[in-house]
């Protein structure tokens, strides 16, 4: 199994016209592995850089991901965590990365202490206010 950084994943997922020559590679690269592990750090850099630089929506973003999911190649670290987190960012318009802690949060058994006002609306969180 190989892994793959941020910069990997988004130029198989993205065609750059500005990086032609990586997004072929990382196709290539991906192609021969067959199998490609997807770290969460991977998912959460990977959620911004195309929100951020590529503007995508978060209903974009989710048909993206529904994809990854669902591609035989793609081994996403903790899966179930994973598909939390997107059903949170989408439905509540919180950050990812935001979505990706609550929902580690709650398969821990955990509450999640946050000064966040948008994000302490989720089941599961505690806003901490002075």
């Amino acid at each position: 199994m190989l892994s793959i950084d941020t910069n990997v994943l988004v130029r198989v997922l993205v065609d750059d016209a500005e990086a032609k020559q990586q997004c072929t590679l990382a196709r290539q690269t991906v192609a021969d592995a067959s199998h490609i592990f997807v770290s969460q750090v991977v998912q959460i850099e990977t959620a911004w850089v195309l929100m951020r630089a590529y503007g995508l929506s978060s209903v974009e973003l989710k048909a993206v991901f529904e994809q990854l999911m669902v591609h035989s190649a793609f081994t996403i670290q903790h899966l179930h965590v994973f598909q939390r987190a997107l059903d949170c960012f989408v439905s509540s318009h919180t950050d990812f990365a935001d979505c990706m802690i609550l929902a580690e949060s709650q398969f821990a058994c955990s509450v999640l202490a946050t000064f966040d006002k948008k994000l302490s609306r989720q089941q599961g969180c505690l806003l901490l206010s002075q």
